[in-house]
């Protein structure tokens, strides 16, 4: 995941979780691939003026093989601001979740059948059949090999995710498995949010400001159309979003084999539908999964760039938990962001 040209901005580095303790998120997270990394505390003043919660903060890093990208931080807080989106639904502006590949899906659902038969707090999708690419091709059953994806959604209160199983097609630099892990996964390979812009303005932000790659643009997906995308955003009769995806620099437009992982997917709702707001359930402070990182070149340029451009609120540079430097702002589509340096 290293190789080739070097880019002020890559994948997205990390998806962050507010979790009351560590110990068993750490194992959880260990059966899908990642391990302990670095850990790192903030006294209460620091943690006010780079994310905005009052709190002390302990985070740990976990790290997925040689991944350089889709990382998780865990982030434990003194004095948690709230209990996150939890298991409520995908349908809200705020959202966030992450998705992972695997080679087994199968697997991954006798172990959600079971946790939910043992009485855990879980939801889920089983895992639909998909046709991302070439949806007109049609094939003749039995006859062609089929070309999709399974993928399915699962929510517990501190977890929102996304799994996917390829058929008939790989992607070199779009995640890497873990075949050590129980449920034979990768990292993080893209992570979601939600908007509701008609005019699709707070868009160019993640292009023109961020330096990302928009890679897909307004695809549309509708009750209709998928099952998939029905299910997992609960989409009603006439219901639809489209979706907007933001890559690595070193991804393509045209060339699906150089597809990287680190995509950032935006599901963009009409303005029209009656959807809540949530981005105070999923930022610093809350339970559950509540920021994406990116780590950059040029840190300053960046910090620069950025509080020009008219974003909600930003802060100055300081060290993180990591002693990494570090700033963080609020995009224009009401998202909280962070950005690391990386010299």
């Amino acid at each position: 995941m290293n190789q080739g040209q070097k880019t002020a901005i890559a994948g997205i580095y990390e998806v962050c979780i507010g979790v009351p303790e560590p110990l068993y998120a750490i194992q959880y997270w260990e059966q899908f691939g990642y391990r302990l990394g670095q850990e790192g505390e903030l006294p209460p003043a620091t943690a006010r003026q780079l994310y905005g919660v009052d709190s002390s903060l302990r985070s740990i890093r976990l790290y997925h093989q040689d991944a350089d990208h889709g990382l998780i931080r865990l982030m434990i807080w003194q004095n948690p601001t709230n209990q996150g989106l939890g298991m409520e639904s995908m349908k809200v502006r705020g959202n966030r979740w992450a998705t992972t590949l695997t080679t087994d899906i199968l697997n991954v659902l006798n172990h959600v059948e079971e946790a939910k038969v043992a009485g855990w707090a879980i939801a889920y999708t089983h895992p639909h059949w998909e046709i991302i690419y070439n949806k007109e091709r049609k094939n003749r059953p039995f006859v062609d090999p089929t070309v999709g994806v399974r993928e399915m959604l699962l929510l517990q209160p501190l977890t929102r995710q996304v799994l996917f199983q390829r058929f008939g097609y790989t992607l070199a630099d779009y995640g890497k498995i873990n075949s050590n892990s129980l449920l034979k996964t990768s990292q993080f390979t893209h992570m979601g949010m939600v908007i509701q812009d008609d005019s699709k303005e707070t868009l160019k932000f993640y292009d023109e400001v961020m330096g990302l790659l928009r890679v897909r643009d307004d695809v549309e997906t509708s009750y209709e159309s998928s099952l998939a995308g029905r299910e997992i955003f609960g989409l009603q009769p006439g219901e639809k979003f489209f979706v907007t995806a933001f890559d690595d620099p070193r991804s393509s437009t045209t060339d699906l084999m150089a597809a990287r992982s680190g995509r950032l997917y935006i599901i963009r709702f009409p303005s029209s539908m009656s959807i809540e707001s949530r981005f105070e359930a999923a930022k610093p402070g809350s339970l559950g999964m509540c920021l994406y990182t990116y780590r950059v070149q040029q840190l300053e340029q960046f910090c620069d760039r950025i509080k020009a451009s008219g974003v909600q609120k930003f802060t100055n540079i300081v060290e993180n938990e990591f002693g990494e430097p570090s700033f963080s702002f609020v995009a224009p589509d009401g998202y909280f962001w962070t950005l690391i340096g990386q010299y």
